[in-house]
């Protein structure tokens, strides 16, 4: 795989549209990407992961927003393009992630989804469509079919990032396994021992299962028996049988007795049925006996009450006549009431006279009122037309007075539209000028926050410089302390090894039993102590001179910024030119808020000219038909007034002279009434008083008062009847009783308690009789349906147990433990094998890049507290001849671990996945961990990768790597976005 052309637009802090040309800048095979940190190097490694998988590397890759740029304008889409070369197959690939733009139209913002293209730069491979693909799935399946692994790998092998390898090379057992299997594609091995764990624990709970059900069996079987379980070493199948046997045997005897005491039983109770037959008879004939004694005795009474009841029913319909008389008399007393009250209402009027001269004076007060009635009407017009001539006076006046204060406002307008165009058309140019004043404001502001950095700035410069030549005189001063005691440590290492010498024993380096001449002692040996000491005092002296040079540089490239933003400027000329432009900025804007305010104003001047004139022609003419229409109406209502005061008389008004006389006509009409009603009850009370004689004599009664006596009311009557009725009822059936049981004797006595006393006897052995046979049967039953199910069960737990005895063994081997000598997991074996290849591949660029003296080992020892191991990576120190954990490695031998193992780790993962040639590789940092005699090692590999035809880009800010490397990519951070440009 090989990259040509890298475009970006909006991405990260890019907020324009930028350009990578990888044929240019790899031309020599080597070239360096810088630039101020945070300014976006590693931005465009993430570009070419985005263009290929649609993510990022790290956490970058957790948001979508953040792949925005966010000074980018609003209308600047987003977008990644990449050309590029994979297995001779030319191609571009353009990508905008999803994100949140501002809407077109009004406020808010609109979801813009993520889009992706795929087109082939001549003939595509075989099977692929000649247009190229649009949809995000296809080109993600392309990508990986054509690359050959996916992003995770992509990942590693291709963008080496800042800190991953260090992470991976002092990774425990679990986190270097996490990323091998990522890298290696083993899941499926995990999966396998997933696999295998789930089935044993699946098995492991139905055996469980089963076992749990036939021993919930044996318990229920027991327990139906009532008798305990076997013991433990009893045959249970033996147990079962006999069980069975005792239980057939218990429900035989239990039937035979049951049938005995059932015929015992139905003969006592056929005993007992047929006394109380006897008993209940003669009970009923001597009931019966009494009954008809008791009757006869209230004969009497009984007349008595048939001769009330017939009284109380003849007098009925004279108590409805009764009523009706009462009814008859109250209304007339009502009548005559009447009459008294509508006499005492008609003052003036002789209520003495007959009824025809009584109409004839209501009728002729009733004509005089209806020739009042127009009069009324006209009186009411009177009010009206005295009110309307009063609104015409005011409104003429009113009229008057706009008329007057129209006028007024016509005289000074003219001078005030003038006013309000001068007005208008100052805030225009305000709000021209506005924006530009603001920017400057702006700009201005920044400058001087620049120029308060800088004395700061440069004094913290000043300080980083002295640390940094403080700490390079440390490293310089204890590296060579270092190389003068490794001098004098091999010049008495002789001396040392001597010491161990005894004669006969074996030399540890030549192997011989003599010692002829062993080396003396020197003066002032040195030990494997000391050197290991000063070794470490030089290695953190050398981690502080580069911690310090890294600070002492980015101090500078501050002051740098600072003074390059700043120009000619000073802190006060700034701070004065900004207090300028703020106060005119402020005026300015002040003056444009009034724009829409004076335009408005404007208009409404304009349009006042005409709406005056027109208002005073419209208050002239209102005015002259108001004055003419109060004219007219004065003199009509003079007129109408004399009529009105003669039509009156002595009453405030024609209305309330002809309300008095409709009154008097209405209550002469009443009294009228009156009387004609009270004539009328009279007569109906009179004839009423007749029929209710008339009504008692033909009732069989003497007089009114003898009906009236005998009344009864309605519940006494019902009473009786009622009575009457259930005496003859009573009488019937004690008759019928008698007649019926004539053939028994009333003095015969039945024994029921001895009868019922055998029966209850006979009748409960029977039941618990029935109850045992019943329990021995059930039991017997339940037994038997028990011990079928048990007997199934046992049948089938056997090859249950034999398969879960396999399964168990083989996955305790799978997962490390039973017969598995190792120890080690399925995935840790796999992942174990690959970690070897990477350390062989790995330990050729370490020994090259350390000078010989590391190399990795692979170990699969077991970790501490018994982790299990499989998958250590220690280096062979070569000074020393020992193994030693990679985490005793200092800042810059992890580096260069990191980056072997890093490279060595991309050609196993490229060679296990089958898939392109990497022909481009980036590393991302860490470079200033390094002398420069190491720096020249490292720089030698890279000379190596790029000789074999790979392009290496390098992305460090280490000002060193300027000098060594001679194609450069500088990256440029600035307010409004990152820029790009190549240097050479």
């Amino acid at each position: 795989m090989r990259l040509h052309r890298l475009e970006i637009t909006a991405f990260g802090p890019y907020s324009g549209h930028e350009v990578v040309d990888f044929d240019a800048l790899g031309a020599d095979g080597l070239f360096l990407l810088h630039g101020d940190t945070g300014a976006g190097k590693t931005t465009l490694l993430d570009a070419v992961a985005f263009a290929l998988y649609g993510t990022v590397p790290g956490a970058r890759g957790q948001g979508k927003q953040q792949l925005r740029c966010d000074t980018a304008d609003a209308d600047v889409p987003t977008s990644v393009s990449l050309e590029l070369t994979v297995q001779g197959h030319r191609l571009r690939i353009r990508r905008s992630p999803e994100y949140q733009r501002p809407k077109k139209k009004g406020d808010g913002y609109t979801e813009q989804k993520a889009k992706a293209s795929l087109t082939w730069v001549g003939e595509p491979p075989s099977g692929e469509a000649p247009e190229g693909l649009t949809r995000i799935d296809e080109i993600a399946r392309t990508v990986y079919r054509l690359l050959g692994m996916d992003h995770h790998q992509f990942f590693q092998v291709v963008l080496l990032p800042q800190g991953e390898f260090a992470k991976f090379l002092r990774a425990d057992t679990e986190e270097r396994a996490k990323l091998l299997e990522k890298l290696f594609g083993t899941q499926r091995f995990t999966d396998v021992e997933r696999w295998f764990t789930e089935r044993r624990k699946e098995r492991r709970r139905e055996l469980q299962e089963q076992t749990q059900e036939a021993r919930k069996l044996l318990a229920r079987v027991s327990q139906e028996a009532g008798t305990t379980e076997p013991d433990e070493g009893e045959d249970e199948q033996s147990w079962l049988e006999e069980l069975e046997k005792r239980l057939t045997g218990e429900q035989e005897e239990a039937q035979a007795e049951q049938s005995r005491l059932r015929r015992v039983r139905e003969d006592a109770e056929a005993t007992l049925t047929a006394r109380r037959e006897l008993a209940d008879r003669v009970r009923r004939k001597r009931a019966a006996t009494a009954e008809l004694t008791g009757i006869a005795e209230h004969r009497e009474q009984h007349r008595a009450w048939r001769a009330e009841l017939d009284a109380a029913q003849r007098a009925i319909p004279v108590l409805t006549v009764r009523q009706a008389t009462r009814e008859a008399t109250a209304e007339h007393e009502r009548a005559a009431e009447e009459v008294t009250v509508a006499s005492a209402r008609c003052v003036g009027v002789d209520t003495s006279a007959e009824l025809p001269e009584l109409r004839s004076t209501a009728g002729r007060y009733r004509e005089e009122a209806g020739a009042l009635a127009q009069l009324v009407s006209e009186a009411r017009q009177q009010d009206t037309d005295r009110q309307r001539l009063a609104e015409l006076a005011d409104g003429i006046d009113t009229d008057a007075r706009a008329d007057a204060a129209l006028a007024e406002q016509q005289e000074g307008l003219p001078e005030r539209i003038t006013g309000a165009r001068q007005d208008l058309d100052e805030a225009r140019r305000a709000a021209a000028r506005q924006e530009t004043v603001a920017a400057r404001v702006d700009e201005l502001g920044a400058l001087l926050t620049d120029a308060r950095e800088l004395p700061a700035a440069e004094e913290h410069l000043n300080r980083m410089r002295t640390r940094a030549q403080e700490a390079v005189d440390e490293h310089q001063r204890l590296r060579e302390h270092l190389h003068a005691l490794r001098e004098r440590r091999l010049a008495g290492m002789a001396a040392e090894l001597a010491e161990g010498l005894q004669s006969g024993s074996p030399c540890p380096v030549c192997g011989s039993a003599t010692h002829p001449e062993p080396g003396l002692p020197v003066a002032e040996p040195v030990s494997a102590e000391q050197e290991k000491q000063a070794q470490a005092d030089e290695q953190a002296a050398h981690a502080r001179r580069e911690e310090a040079g890294a600070l002492a540089q980015q101090a500078q490239q501050t002051c740098e910024r600072l003074r390059e933003r700043l120009g000619e400027y000073t802190e006060s000329g700034a701070r004065a030119e900004l207090a300028e432009a703020t106060a005119e900025r402020d005026t300015l804007r002040a003056q444009a808020a009034q724009e829409q305010h004076h335009a408005d104003r404007l208009a409404e001047l304009e349009a006042s000219t005409e709406r005056l004139t027109t208002e005073r022609g419209e208050l002239a003419a209102r005015m002259a038909a108001s004055r003419s229409e109060h004219t007219t109406l004065t003199a009509t209502v003079e007129e109408r007034e004399h009529r009105l005061r003669r039509a009156r008389g002595d009453f405030g008004s024609v209305a309330e002279r002809r309300e008095h006389l409709l009154d008097l006509v209405a209550r002469i009409d009443r009294l009228v009434e009156a009387t004609t009603a009270r004539d009328d009850a009279r007569s109906r009370a009179e004839q009423q008083r007749t029929a209710l004689w008339k009504a008692a004599t033909e009732a069989g009664f003497d007089d009114v008062e003898a009906a009236l006596d005998a009344e009864r009311g309605q519940d006494r009557r019902a009473g009786l009847s009622e009575s009457l009725a259930e005496v003859e009822r009573r009488e019937a059936a004690a008759q019928a009783t008698v007649a019926e049981l004539s053939d028994v004797d009333d003095d015969t006595e039945v024994d029921l308690v001895g009868a019922d006393e055998a029966a209850a006897a006979a009748r409960d052995a029977a039941e618990r009789a029935a109850a045992v046979a019943t329990g021995a049967e059930q039991r017997r039953n339940s037994v038997a349906e028990l011990a079928e199910k048990l007997r199934r069960t046992w049948a089938e737990l056997g090859p249950v147990h034999a398969e879960f005895a396999e399964l168990d063994a083989l996955t305790d081997v799978v997962n490390g433990h039973g017969q598995n000598a190792r120890k080690m997991t399925l995935r840790s074996y796999v992942l174990a094998a690959r970690l070897e290849e990477v350390a062989v591949a790995a330990t050729h660029r370490l020994q090259r890049m350390s000078a010989g003296r590391y190399s990795f080992v692979h170990t699969d020892a077991a970790g501490m507290r018994g982790t299990r191991g499989g998958l250590g990576l220690d280096v062979l120190d070569d000074y020393s001849g020992l193994t030693r954990p990679t985490k005793t490695l200092s800042g810059g031998e992890s580096f260069l671990a990191s980056l072997s193992l890093a490279l060595g780790l991309a050609d196993v993962v490229a060679a296990e996945t089958g898939g392109a040639l990497l022909d481009t590789l980036f590393i991302d940092e860490g470079f200033g961990t390094l002398d420069a005699a190491t720096l020249d090692l490292v720089m030698d590999t890279l000379d190596e990768l790029r000789a074999g035809g790979r392009v290496v880009g390098l992305v460090s800010h280490v000002e060193e790597m300027r000098q060594r490397i001679g194609v450069r990519l500088r990256v440029r951070a600035s307010r409004s976005g990152s820029t790009l440009a190549i240097e050479s």
